[in-house]
């Protein structure tokens, strides 16, 4: 049994998940991603009485940090983390989309900014960071690679049965193949059974995906006509 739990937010606007992890016998927690639902999340962090130890952020699109603001405001020492290539997008509502919504949003600045291969210790848990590029310029995924089995929370890279769009940059194709690239090196290779949390929709598993993702499936088959 896992000495773990995950509790998901979901803000109804963009049915985005946010997430809060902590551990039995902490008095510290994680938020990823905190949504438009911040008060939900407060009251849920309120309802365990673990502040968080940091506030992660797995890229800069709107829907996954509109909710930054009110964690600072409610937890000053709470770090704000997000992968340095994304970290622009925080005080841009040109870049985090959120401009052509008609409601720009600006979110504090980053108190960290972490690259591909760092490695975060918070609130009891240790988590690789891995870039994986494509649905945002600098998107990163935290893999929590020594819980049995292994966590990703990932963000909008995978999800159950599908992808990130990749429609938002300046060359859509290329942003696929970034973004499918960076899941076969990058997540592919976890183990079957590694728990799959994304930015939107179900919990699934790295297995679930290999096996049945249309995406990956076809670009694993294109991949292998083109090598052979």
């Amino acid at each position: 049994m896992a000495d773990y739990s995950i509790e998901a937010v979901e803000s109804a606007a963009f049915g985005q998940m946010a997430y809060v992890l902590h551990r039995p016998g902490r008095d510290d927690s994680i938020v990823v991603d905190p949504g438009f639902d911040a008060r939900a999340l407060l009251r849920l962090l309120g309802r365990i009485g673990k502040p968080p130890a940091a506030i992660l952020d797995t890229h800069g699109h709107l829907d996954h940090i509109a909710g930054n603001k009110a964690l600072k405001d409610a937890y000053p020492d709470a770090p704000l983390i997000i992968g340095r290539v994304d970290a622009p997008m925080l005080a841009d509502p040109t870049l985090n989309l959120s401009a052509g919504y008609g409601s720009p949003i600006v979110s504090p600045p980053a108190d960290r900014l972490v690259d591909e291969g760092d490695r975060l210790e918070l609130a009891g848990f240790s988590m690789l960071v891995r870039e994986i590029p494509g649905h945002s310029p600098g998107s990163v995924a935290y893999i929590l690679d020594a819980e049995e089995p292994t966590l990703v929370l990932g963000g909008d890279v995978l999800f159950a049965g599908s992808i990130g769009r990749t429609d938002f940059g300046g060359d859509p194709e290329r942003d696929f193949d970034l973004l499918m690239s960076g899941i076969v090196a990058k997540l592919l290779p976890l183990p079957d059974s590694a728990r799959v949390f994304p930015g939107h929709g179900p919990e699934t598993t790295i297995g679930v995906e290999r096996r049945t993702n249309p995406y990956v499936r076809q670009y694993l088959a294109r991949a292998r006509t083109a090598g052979s």
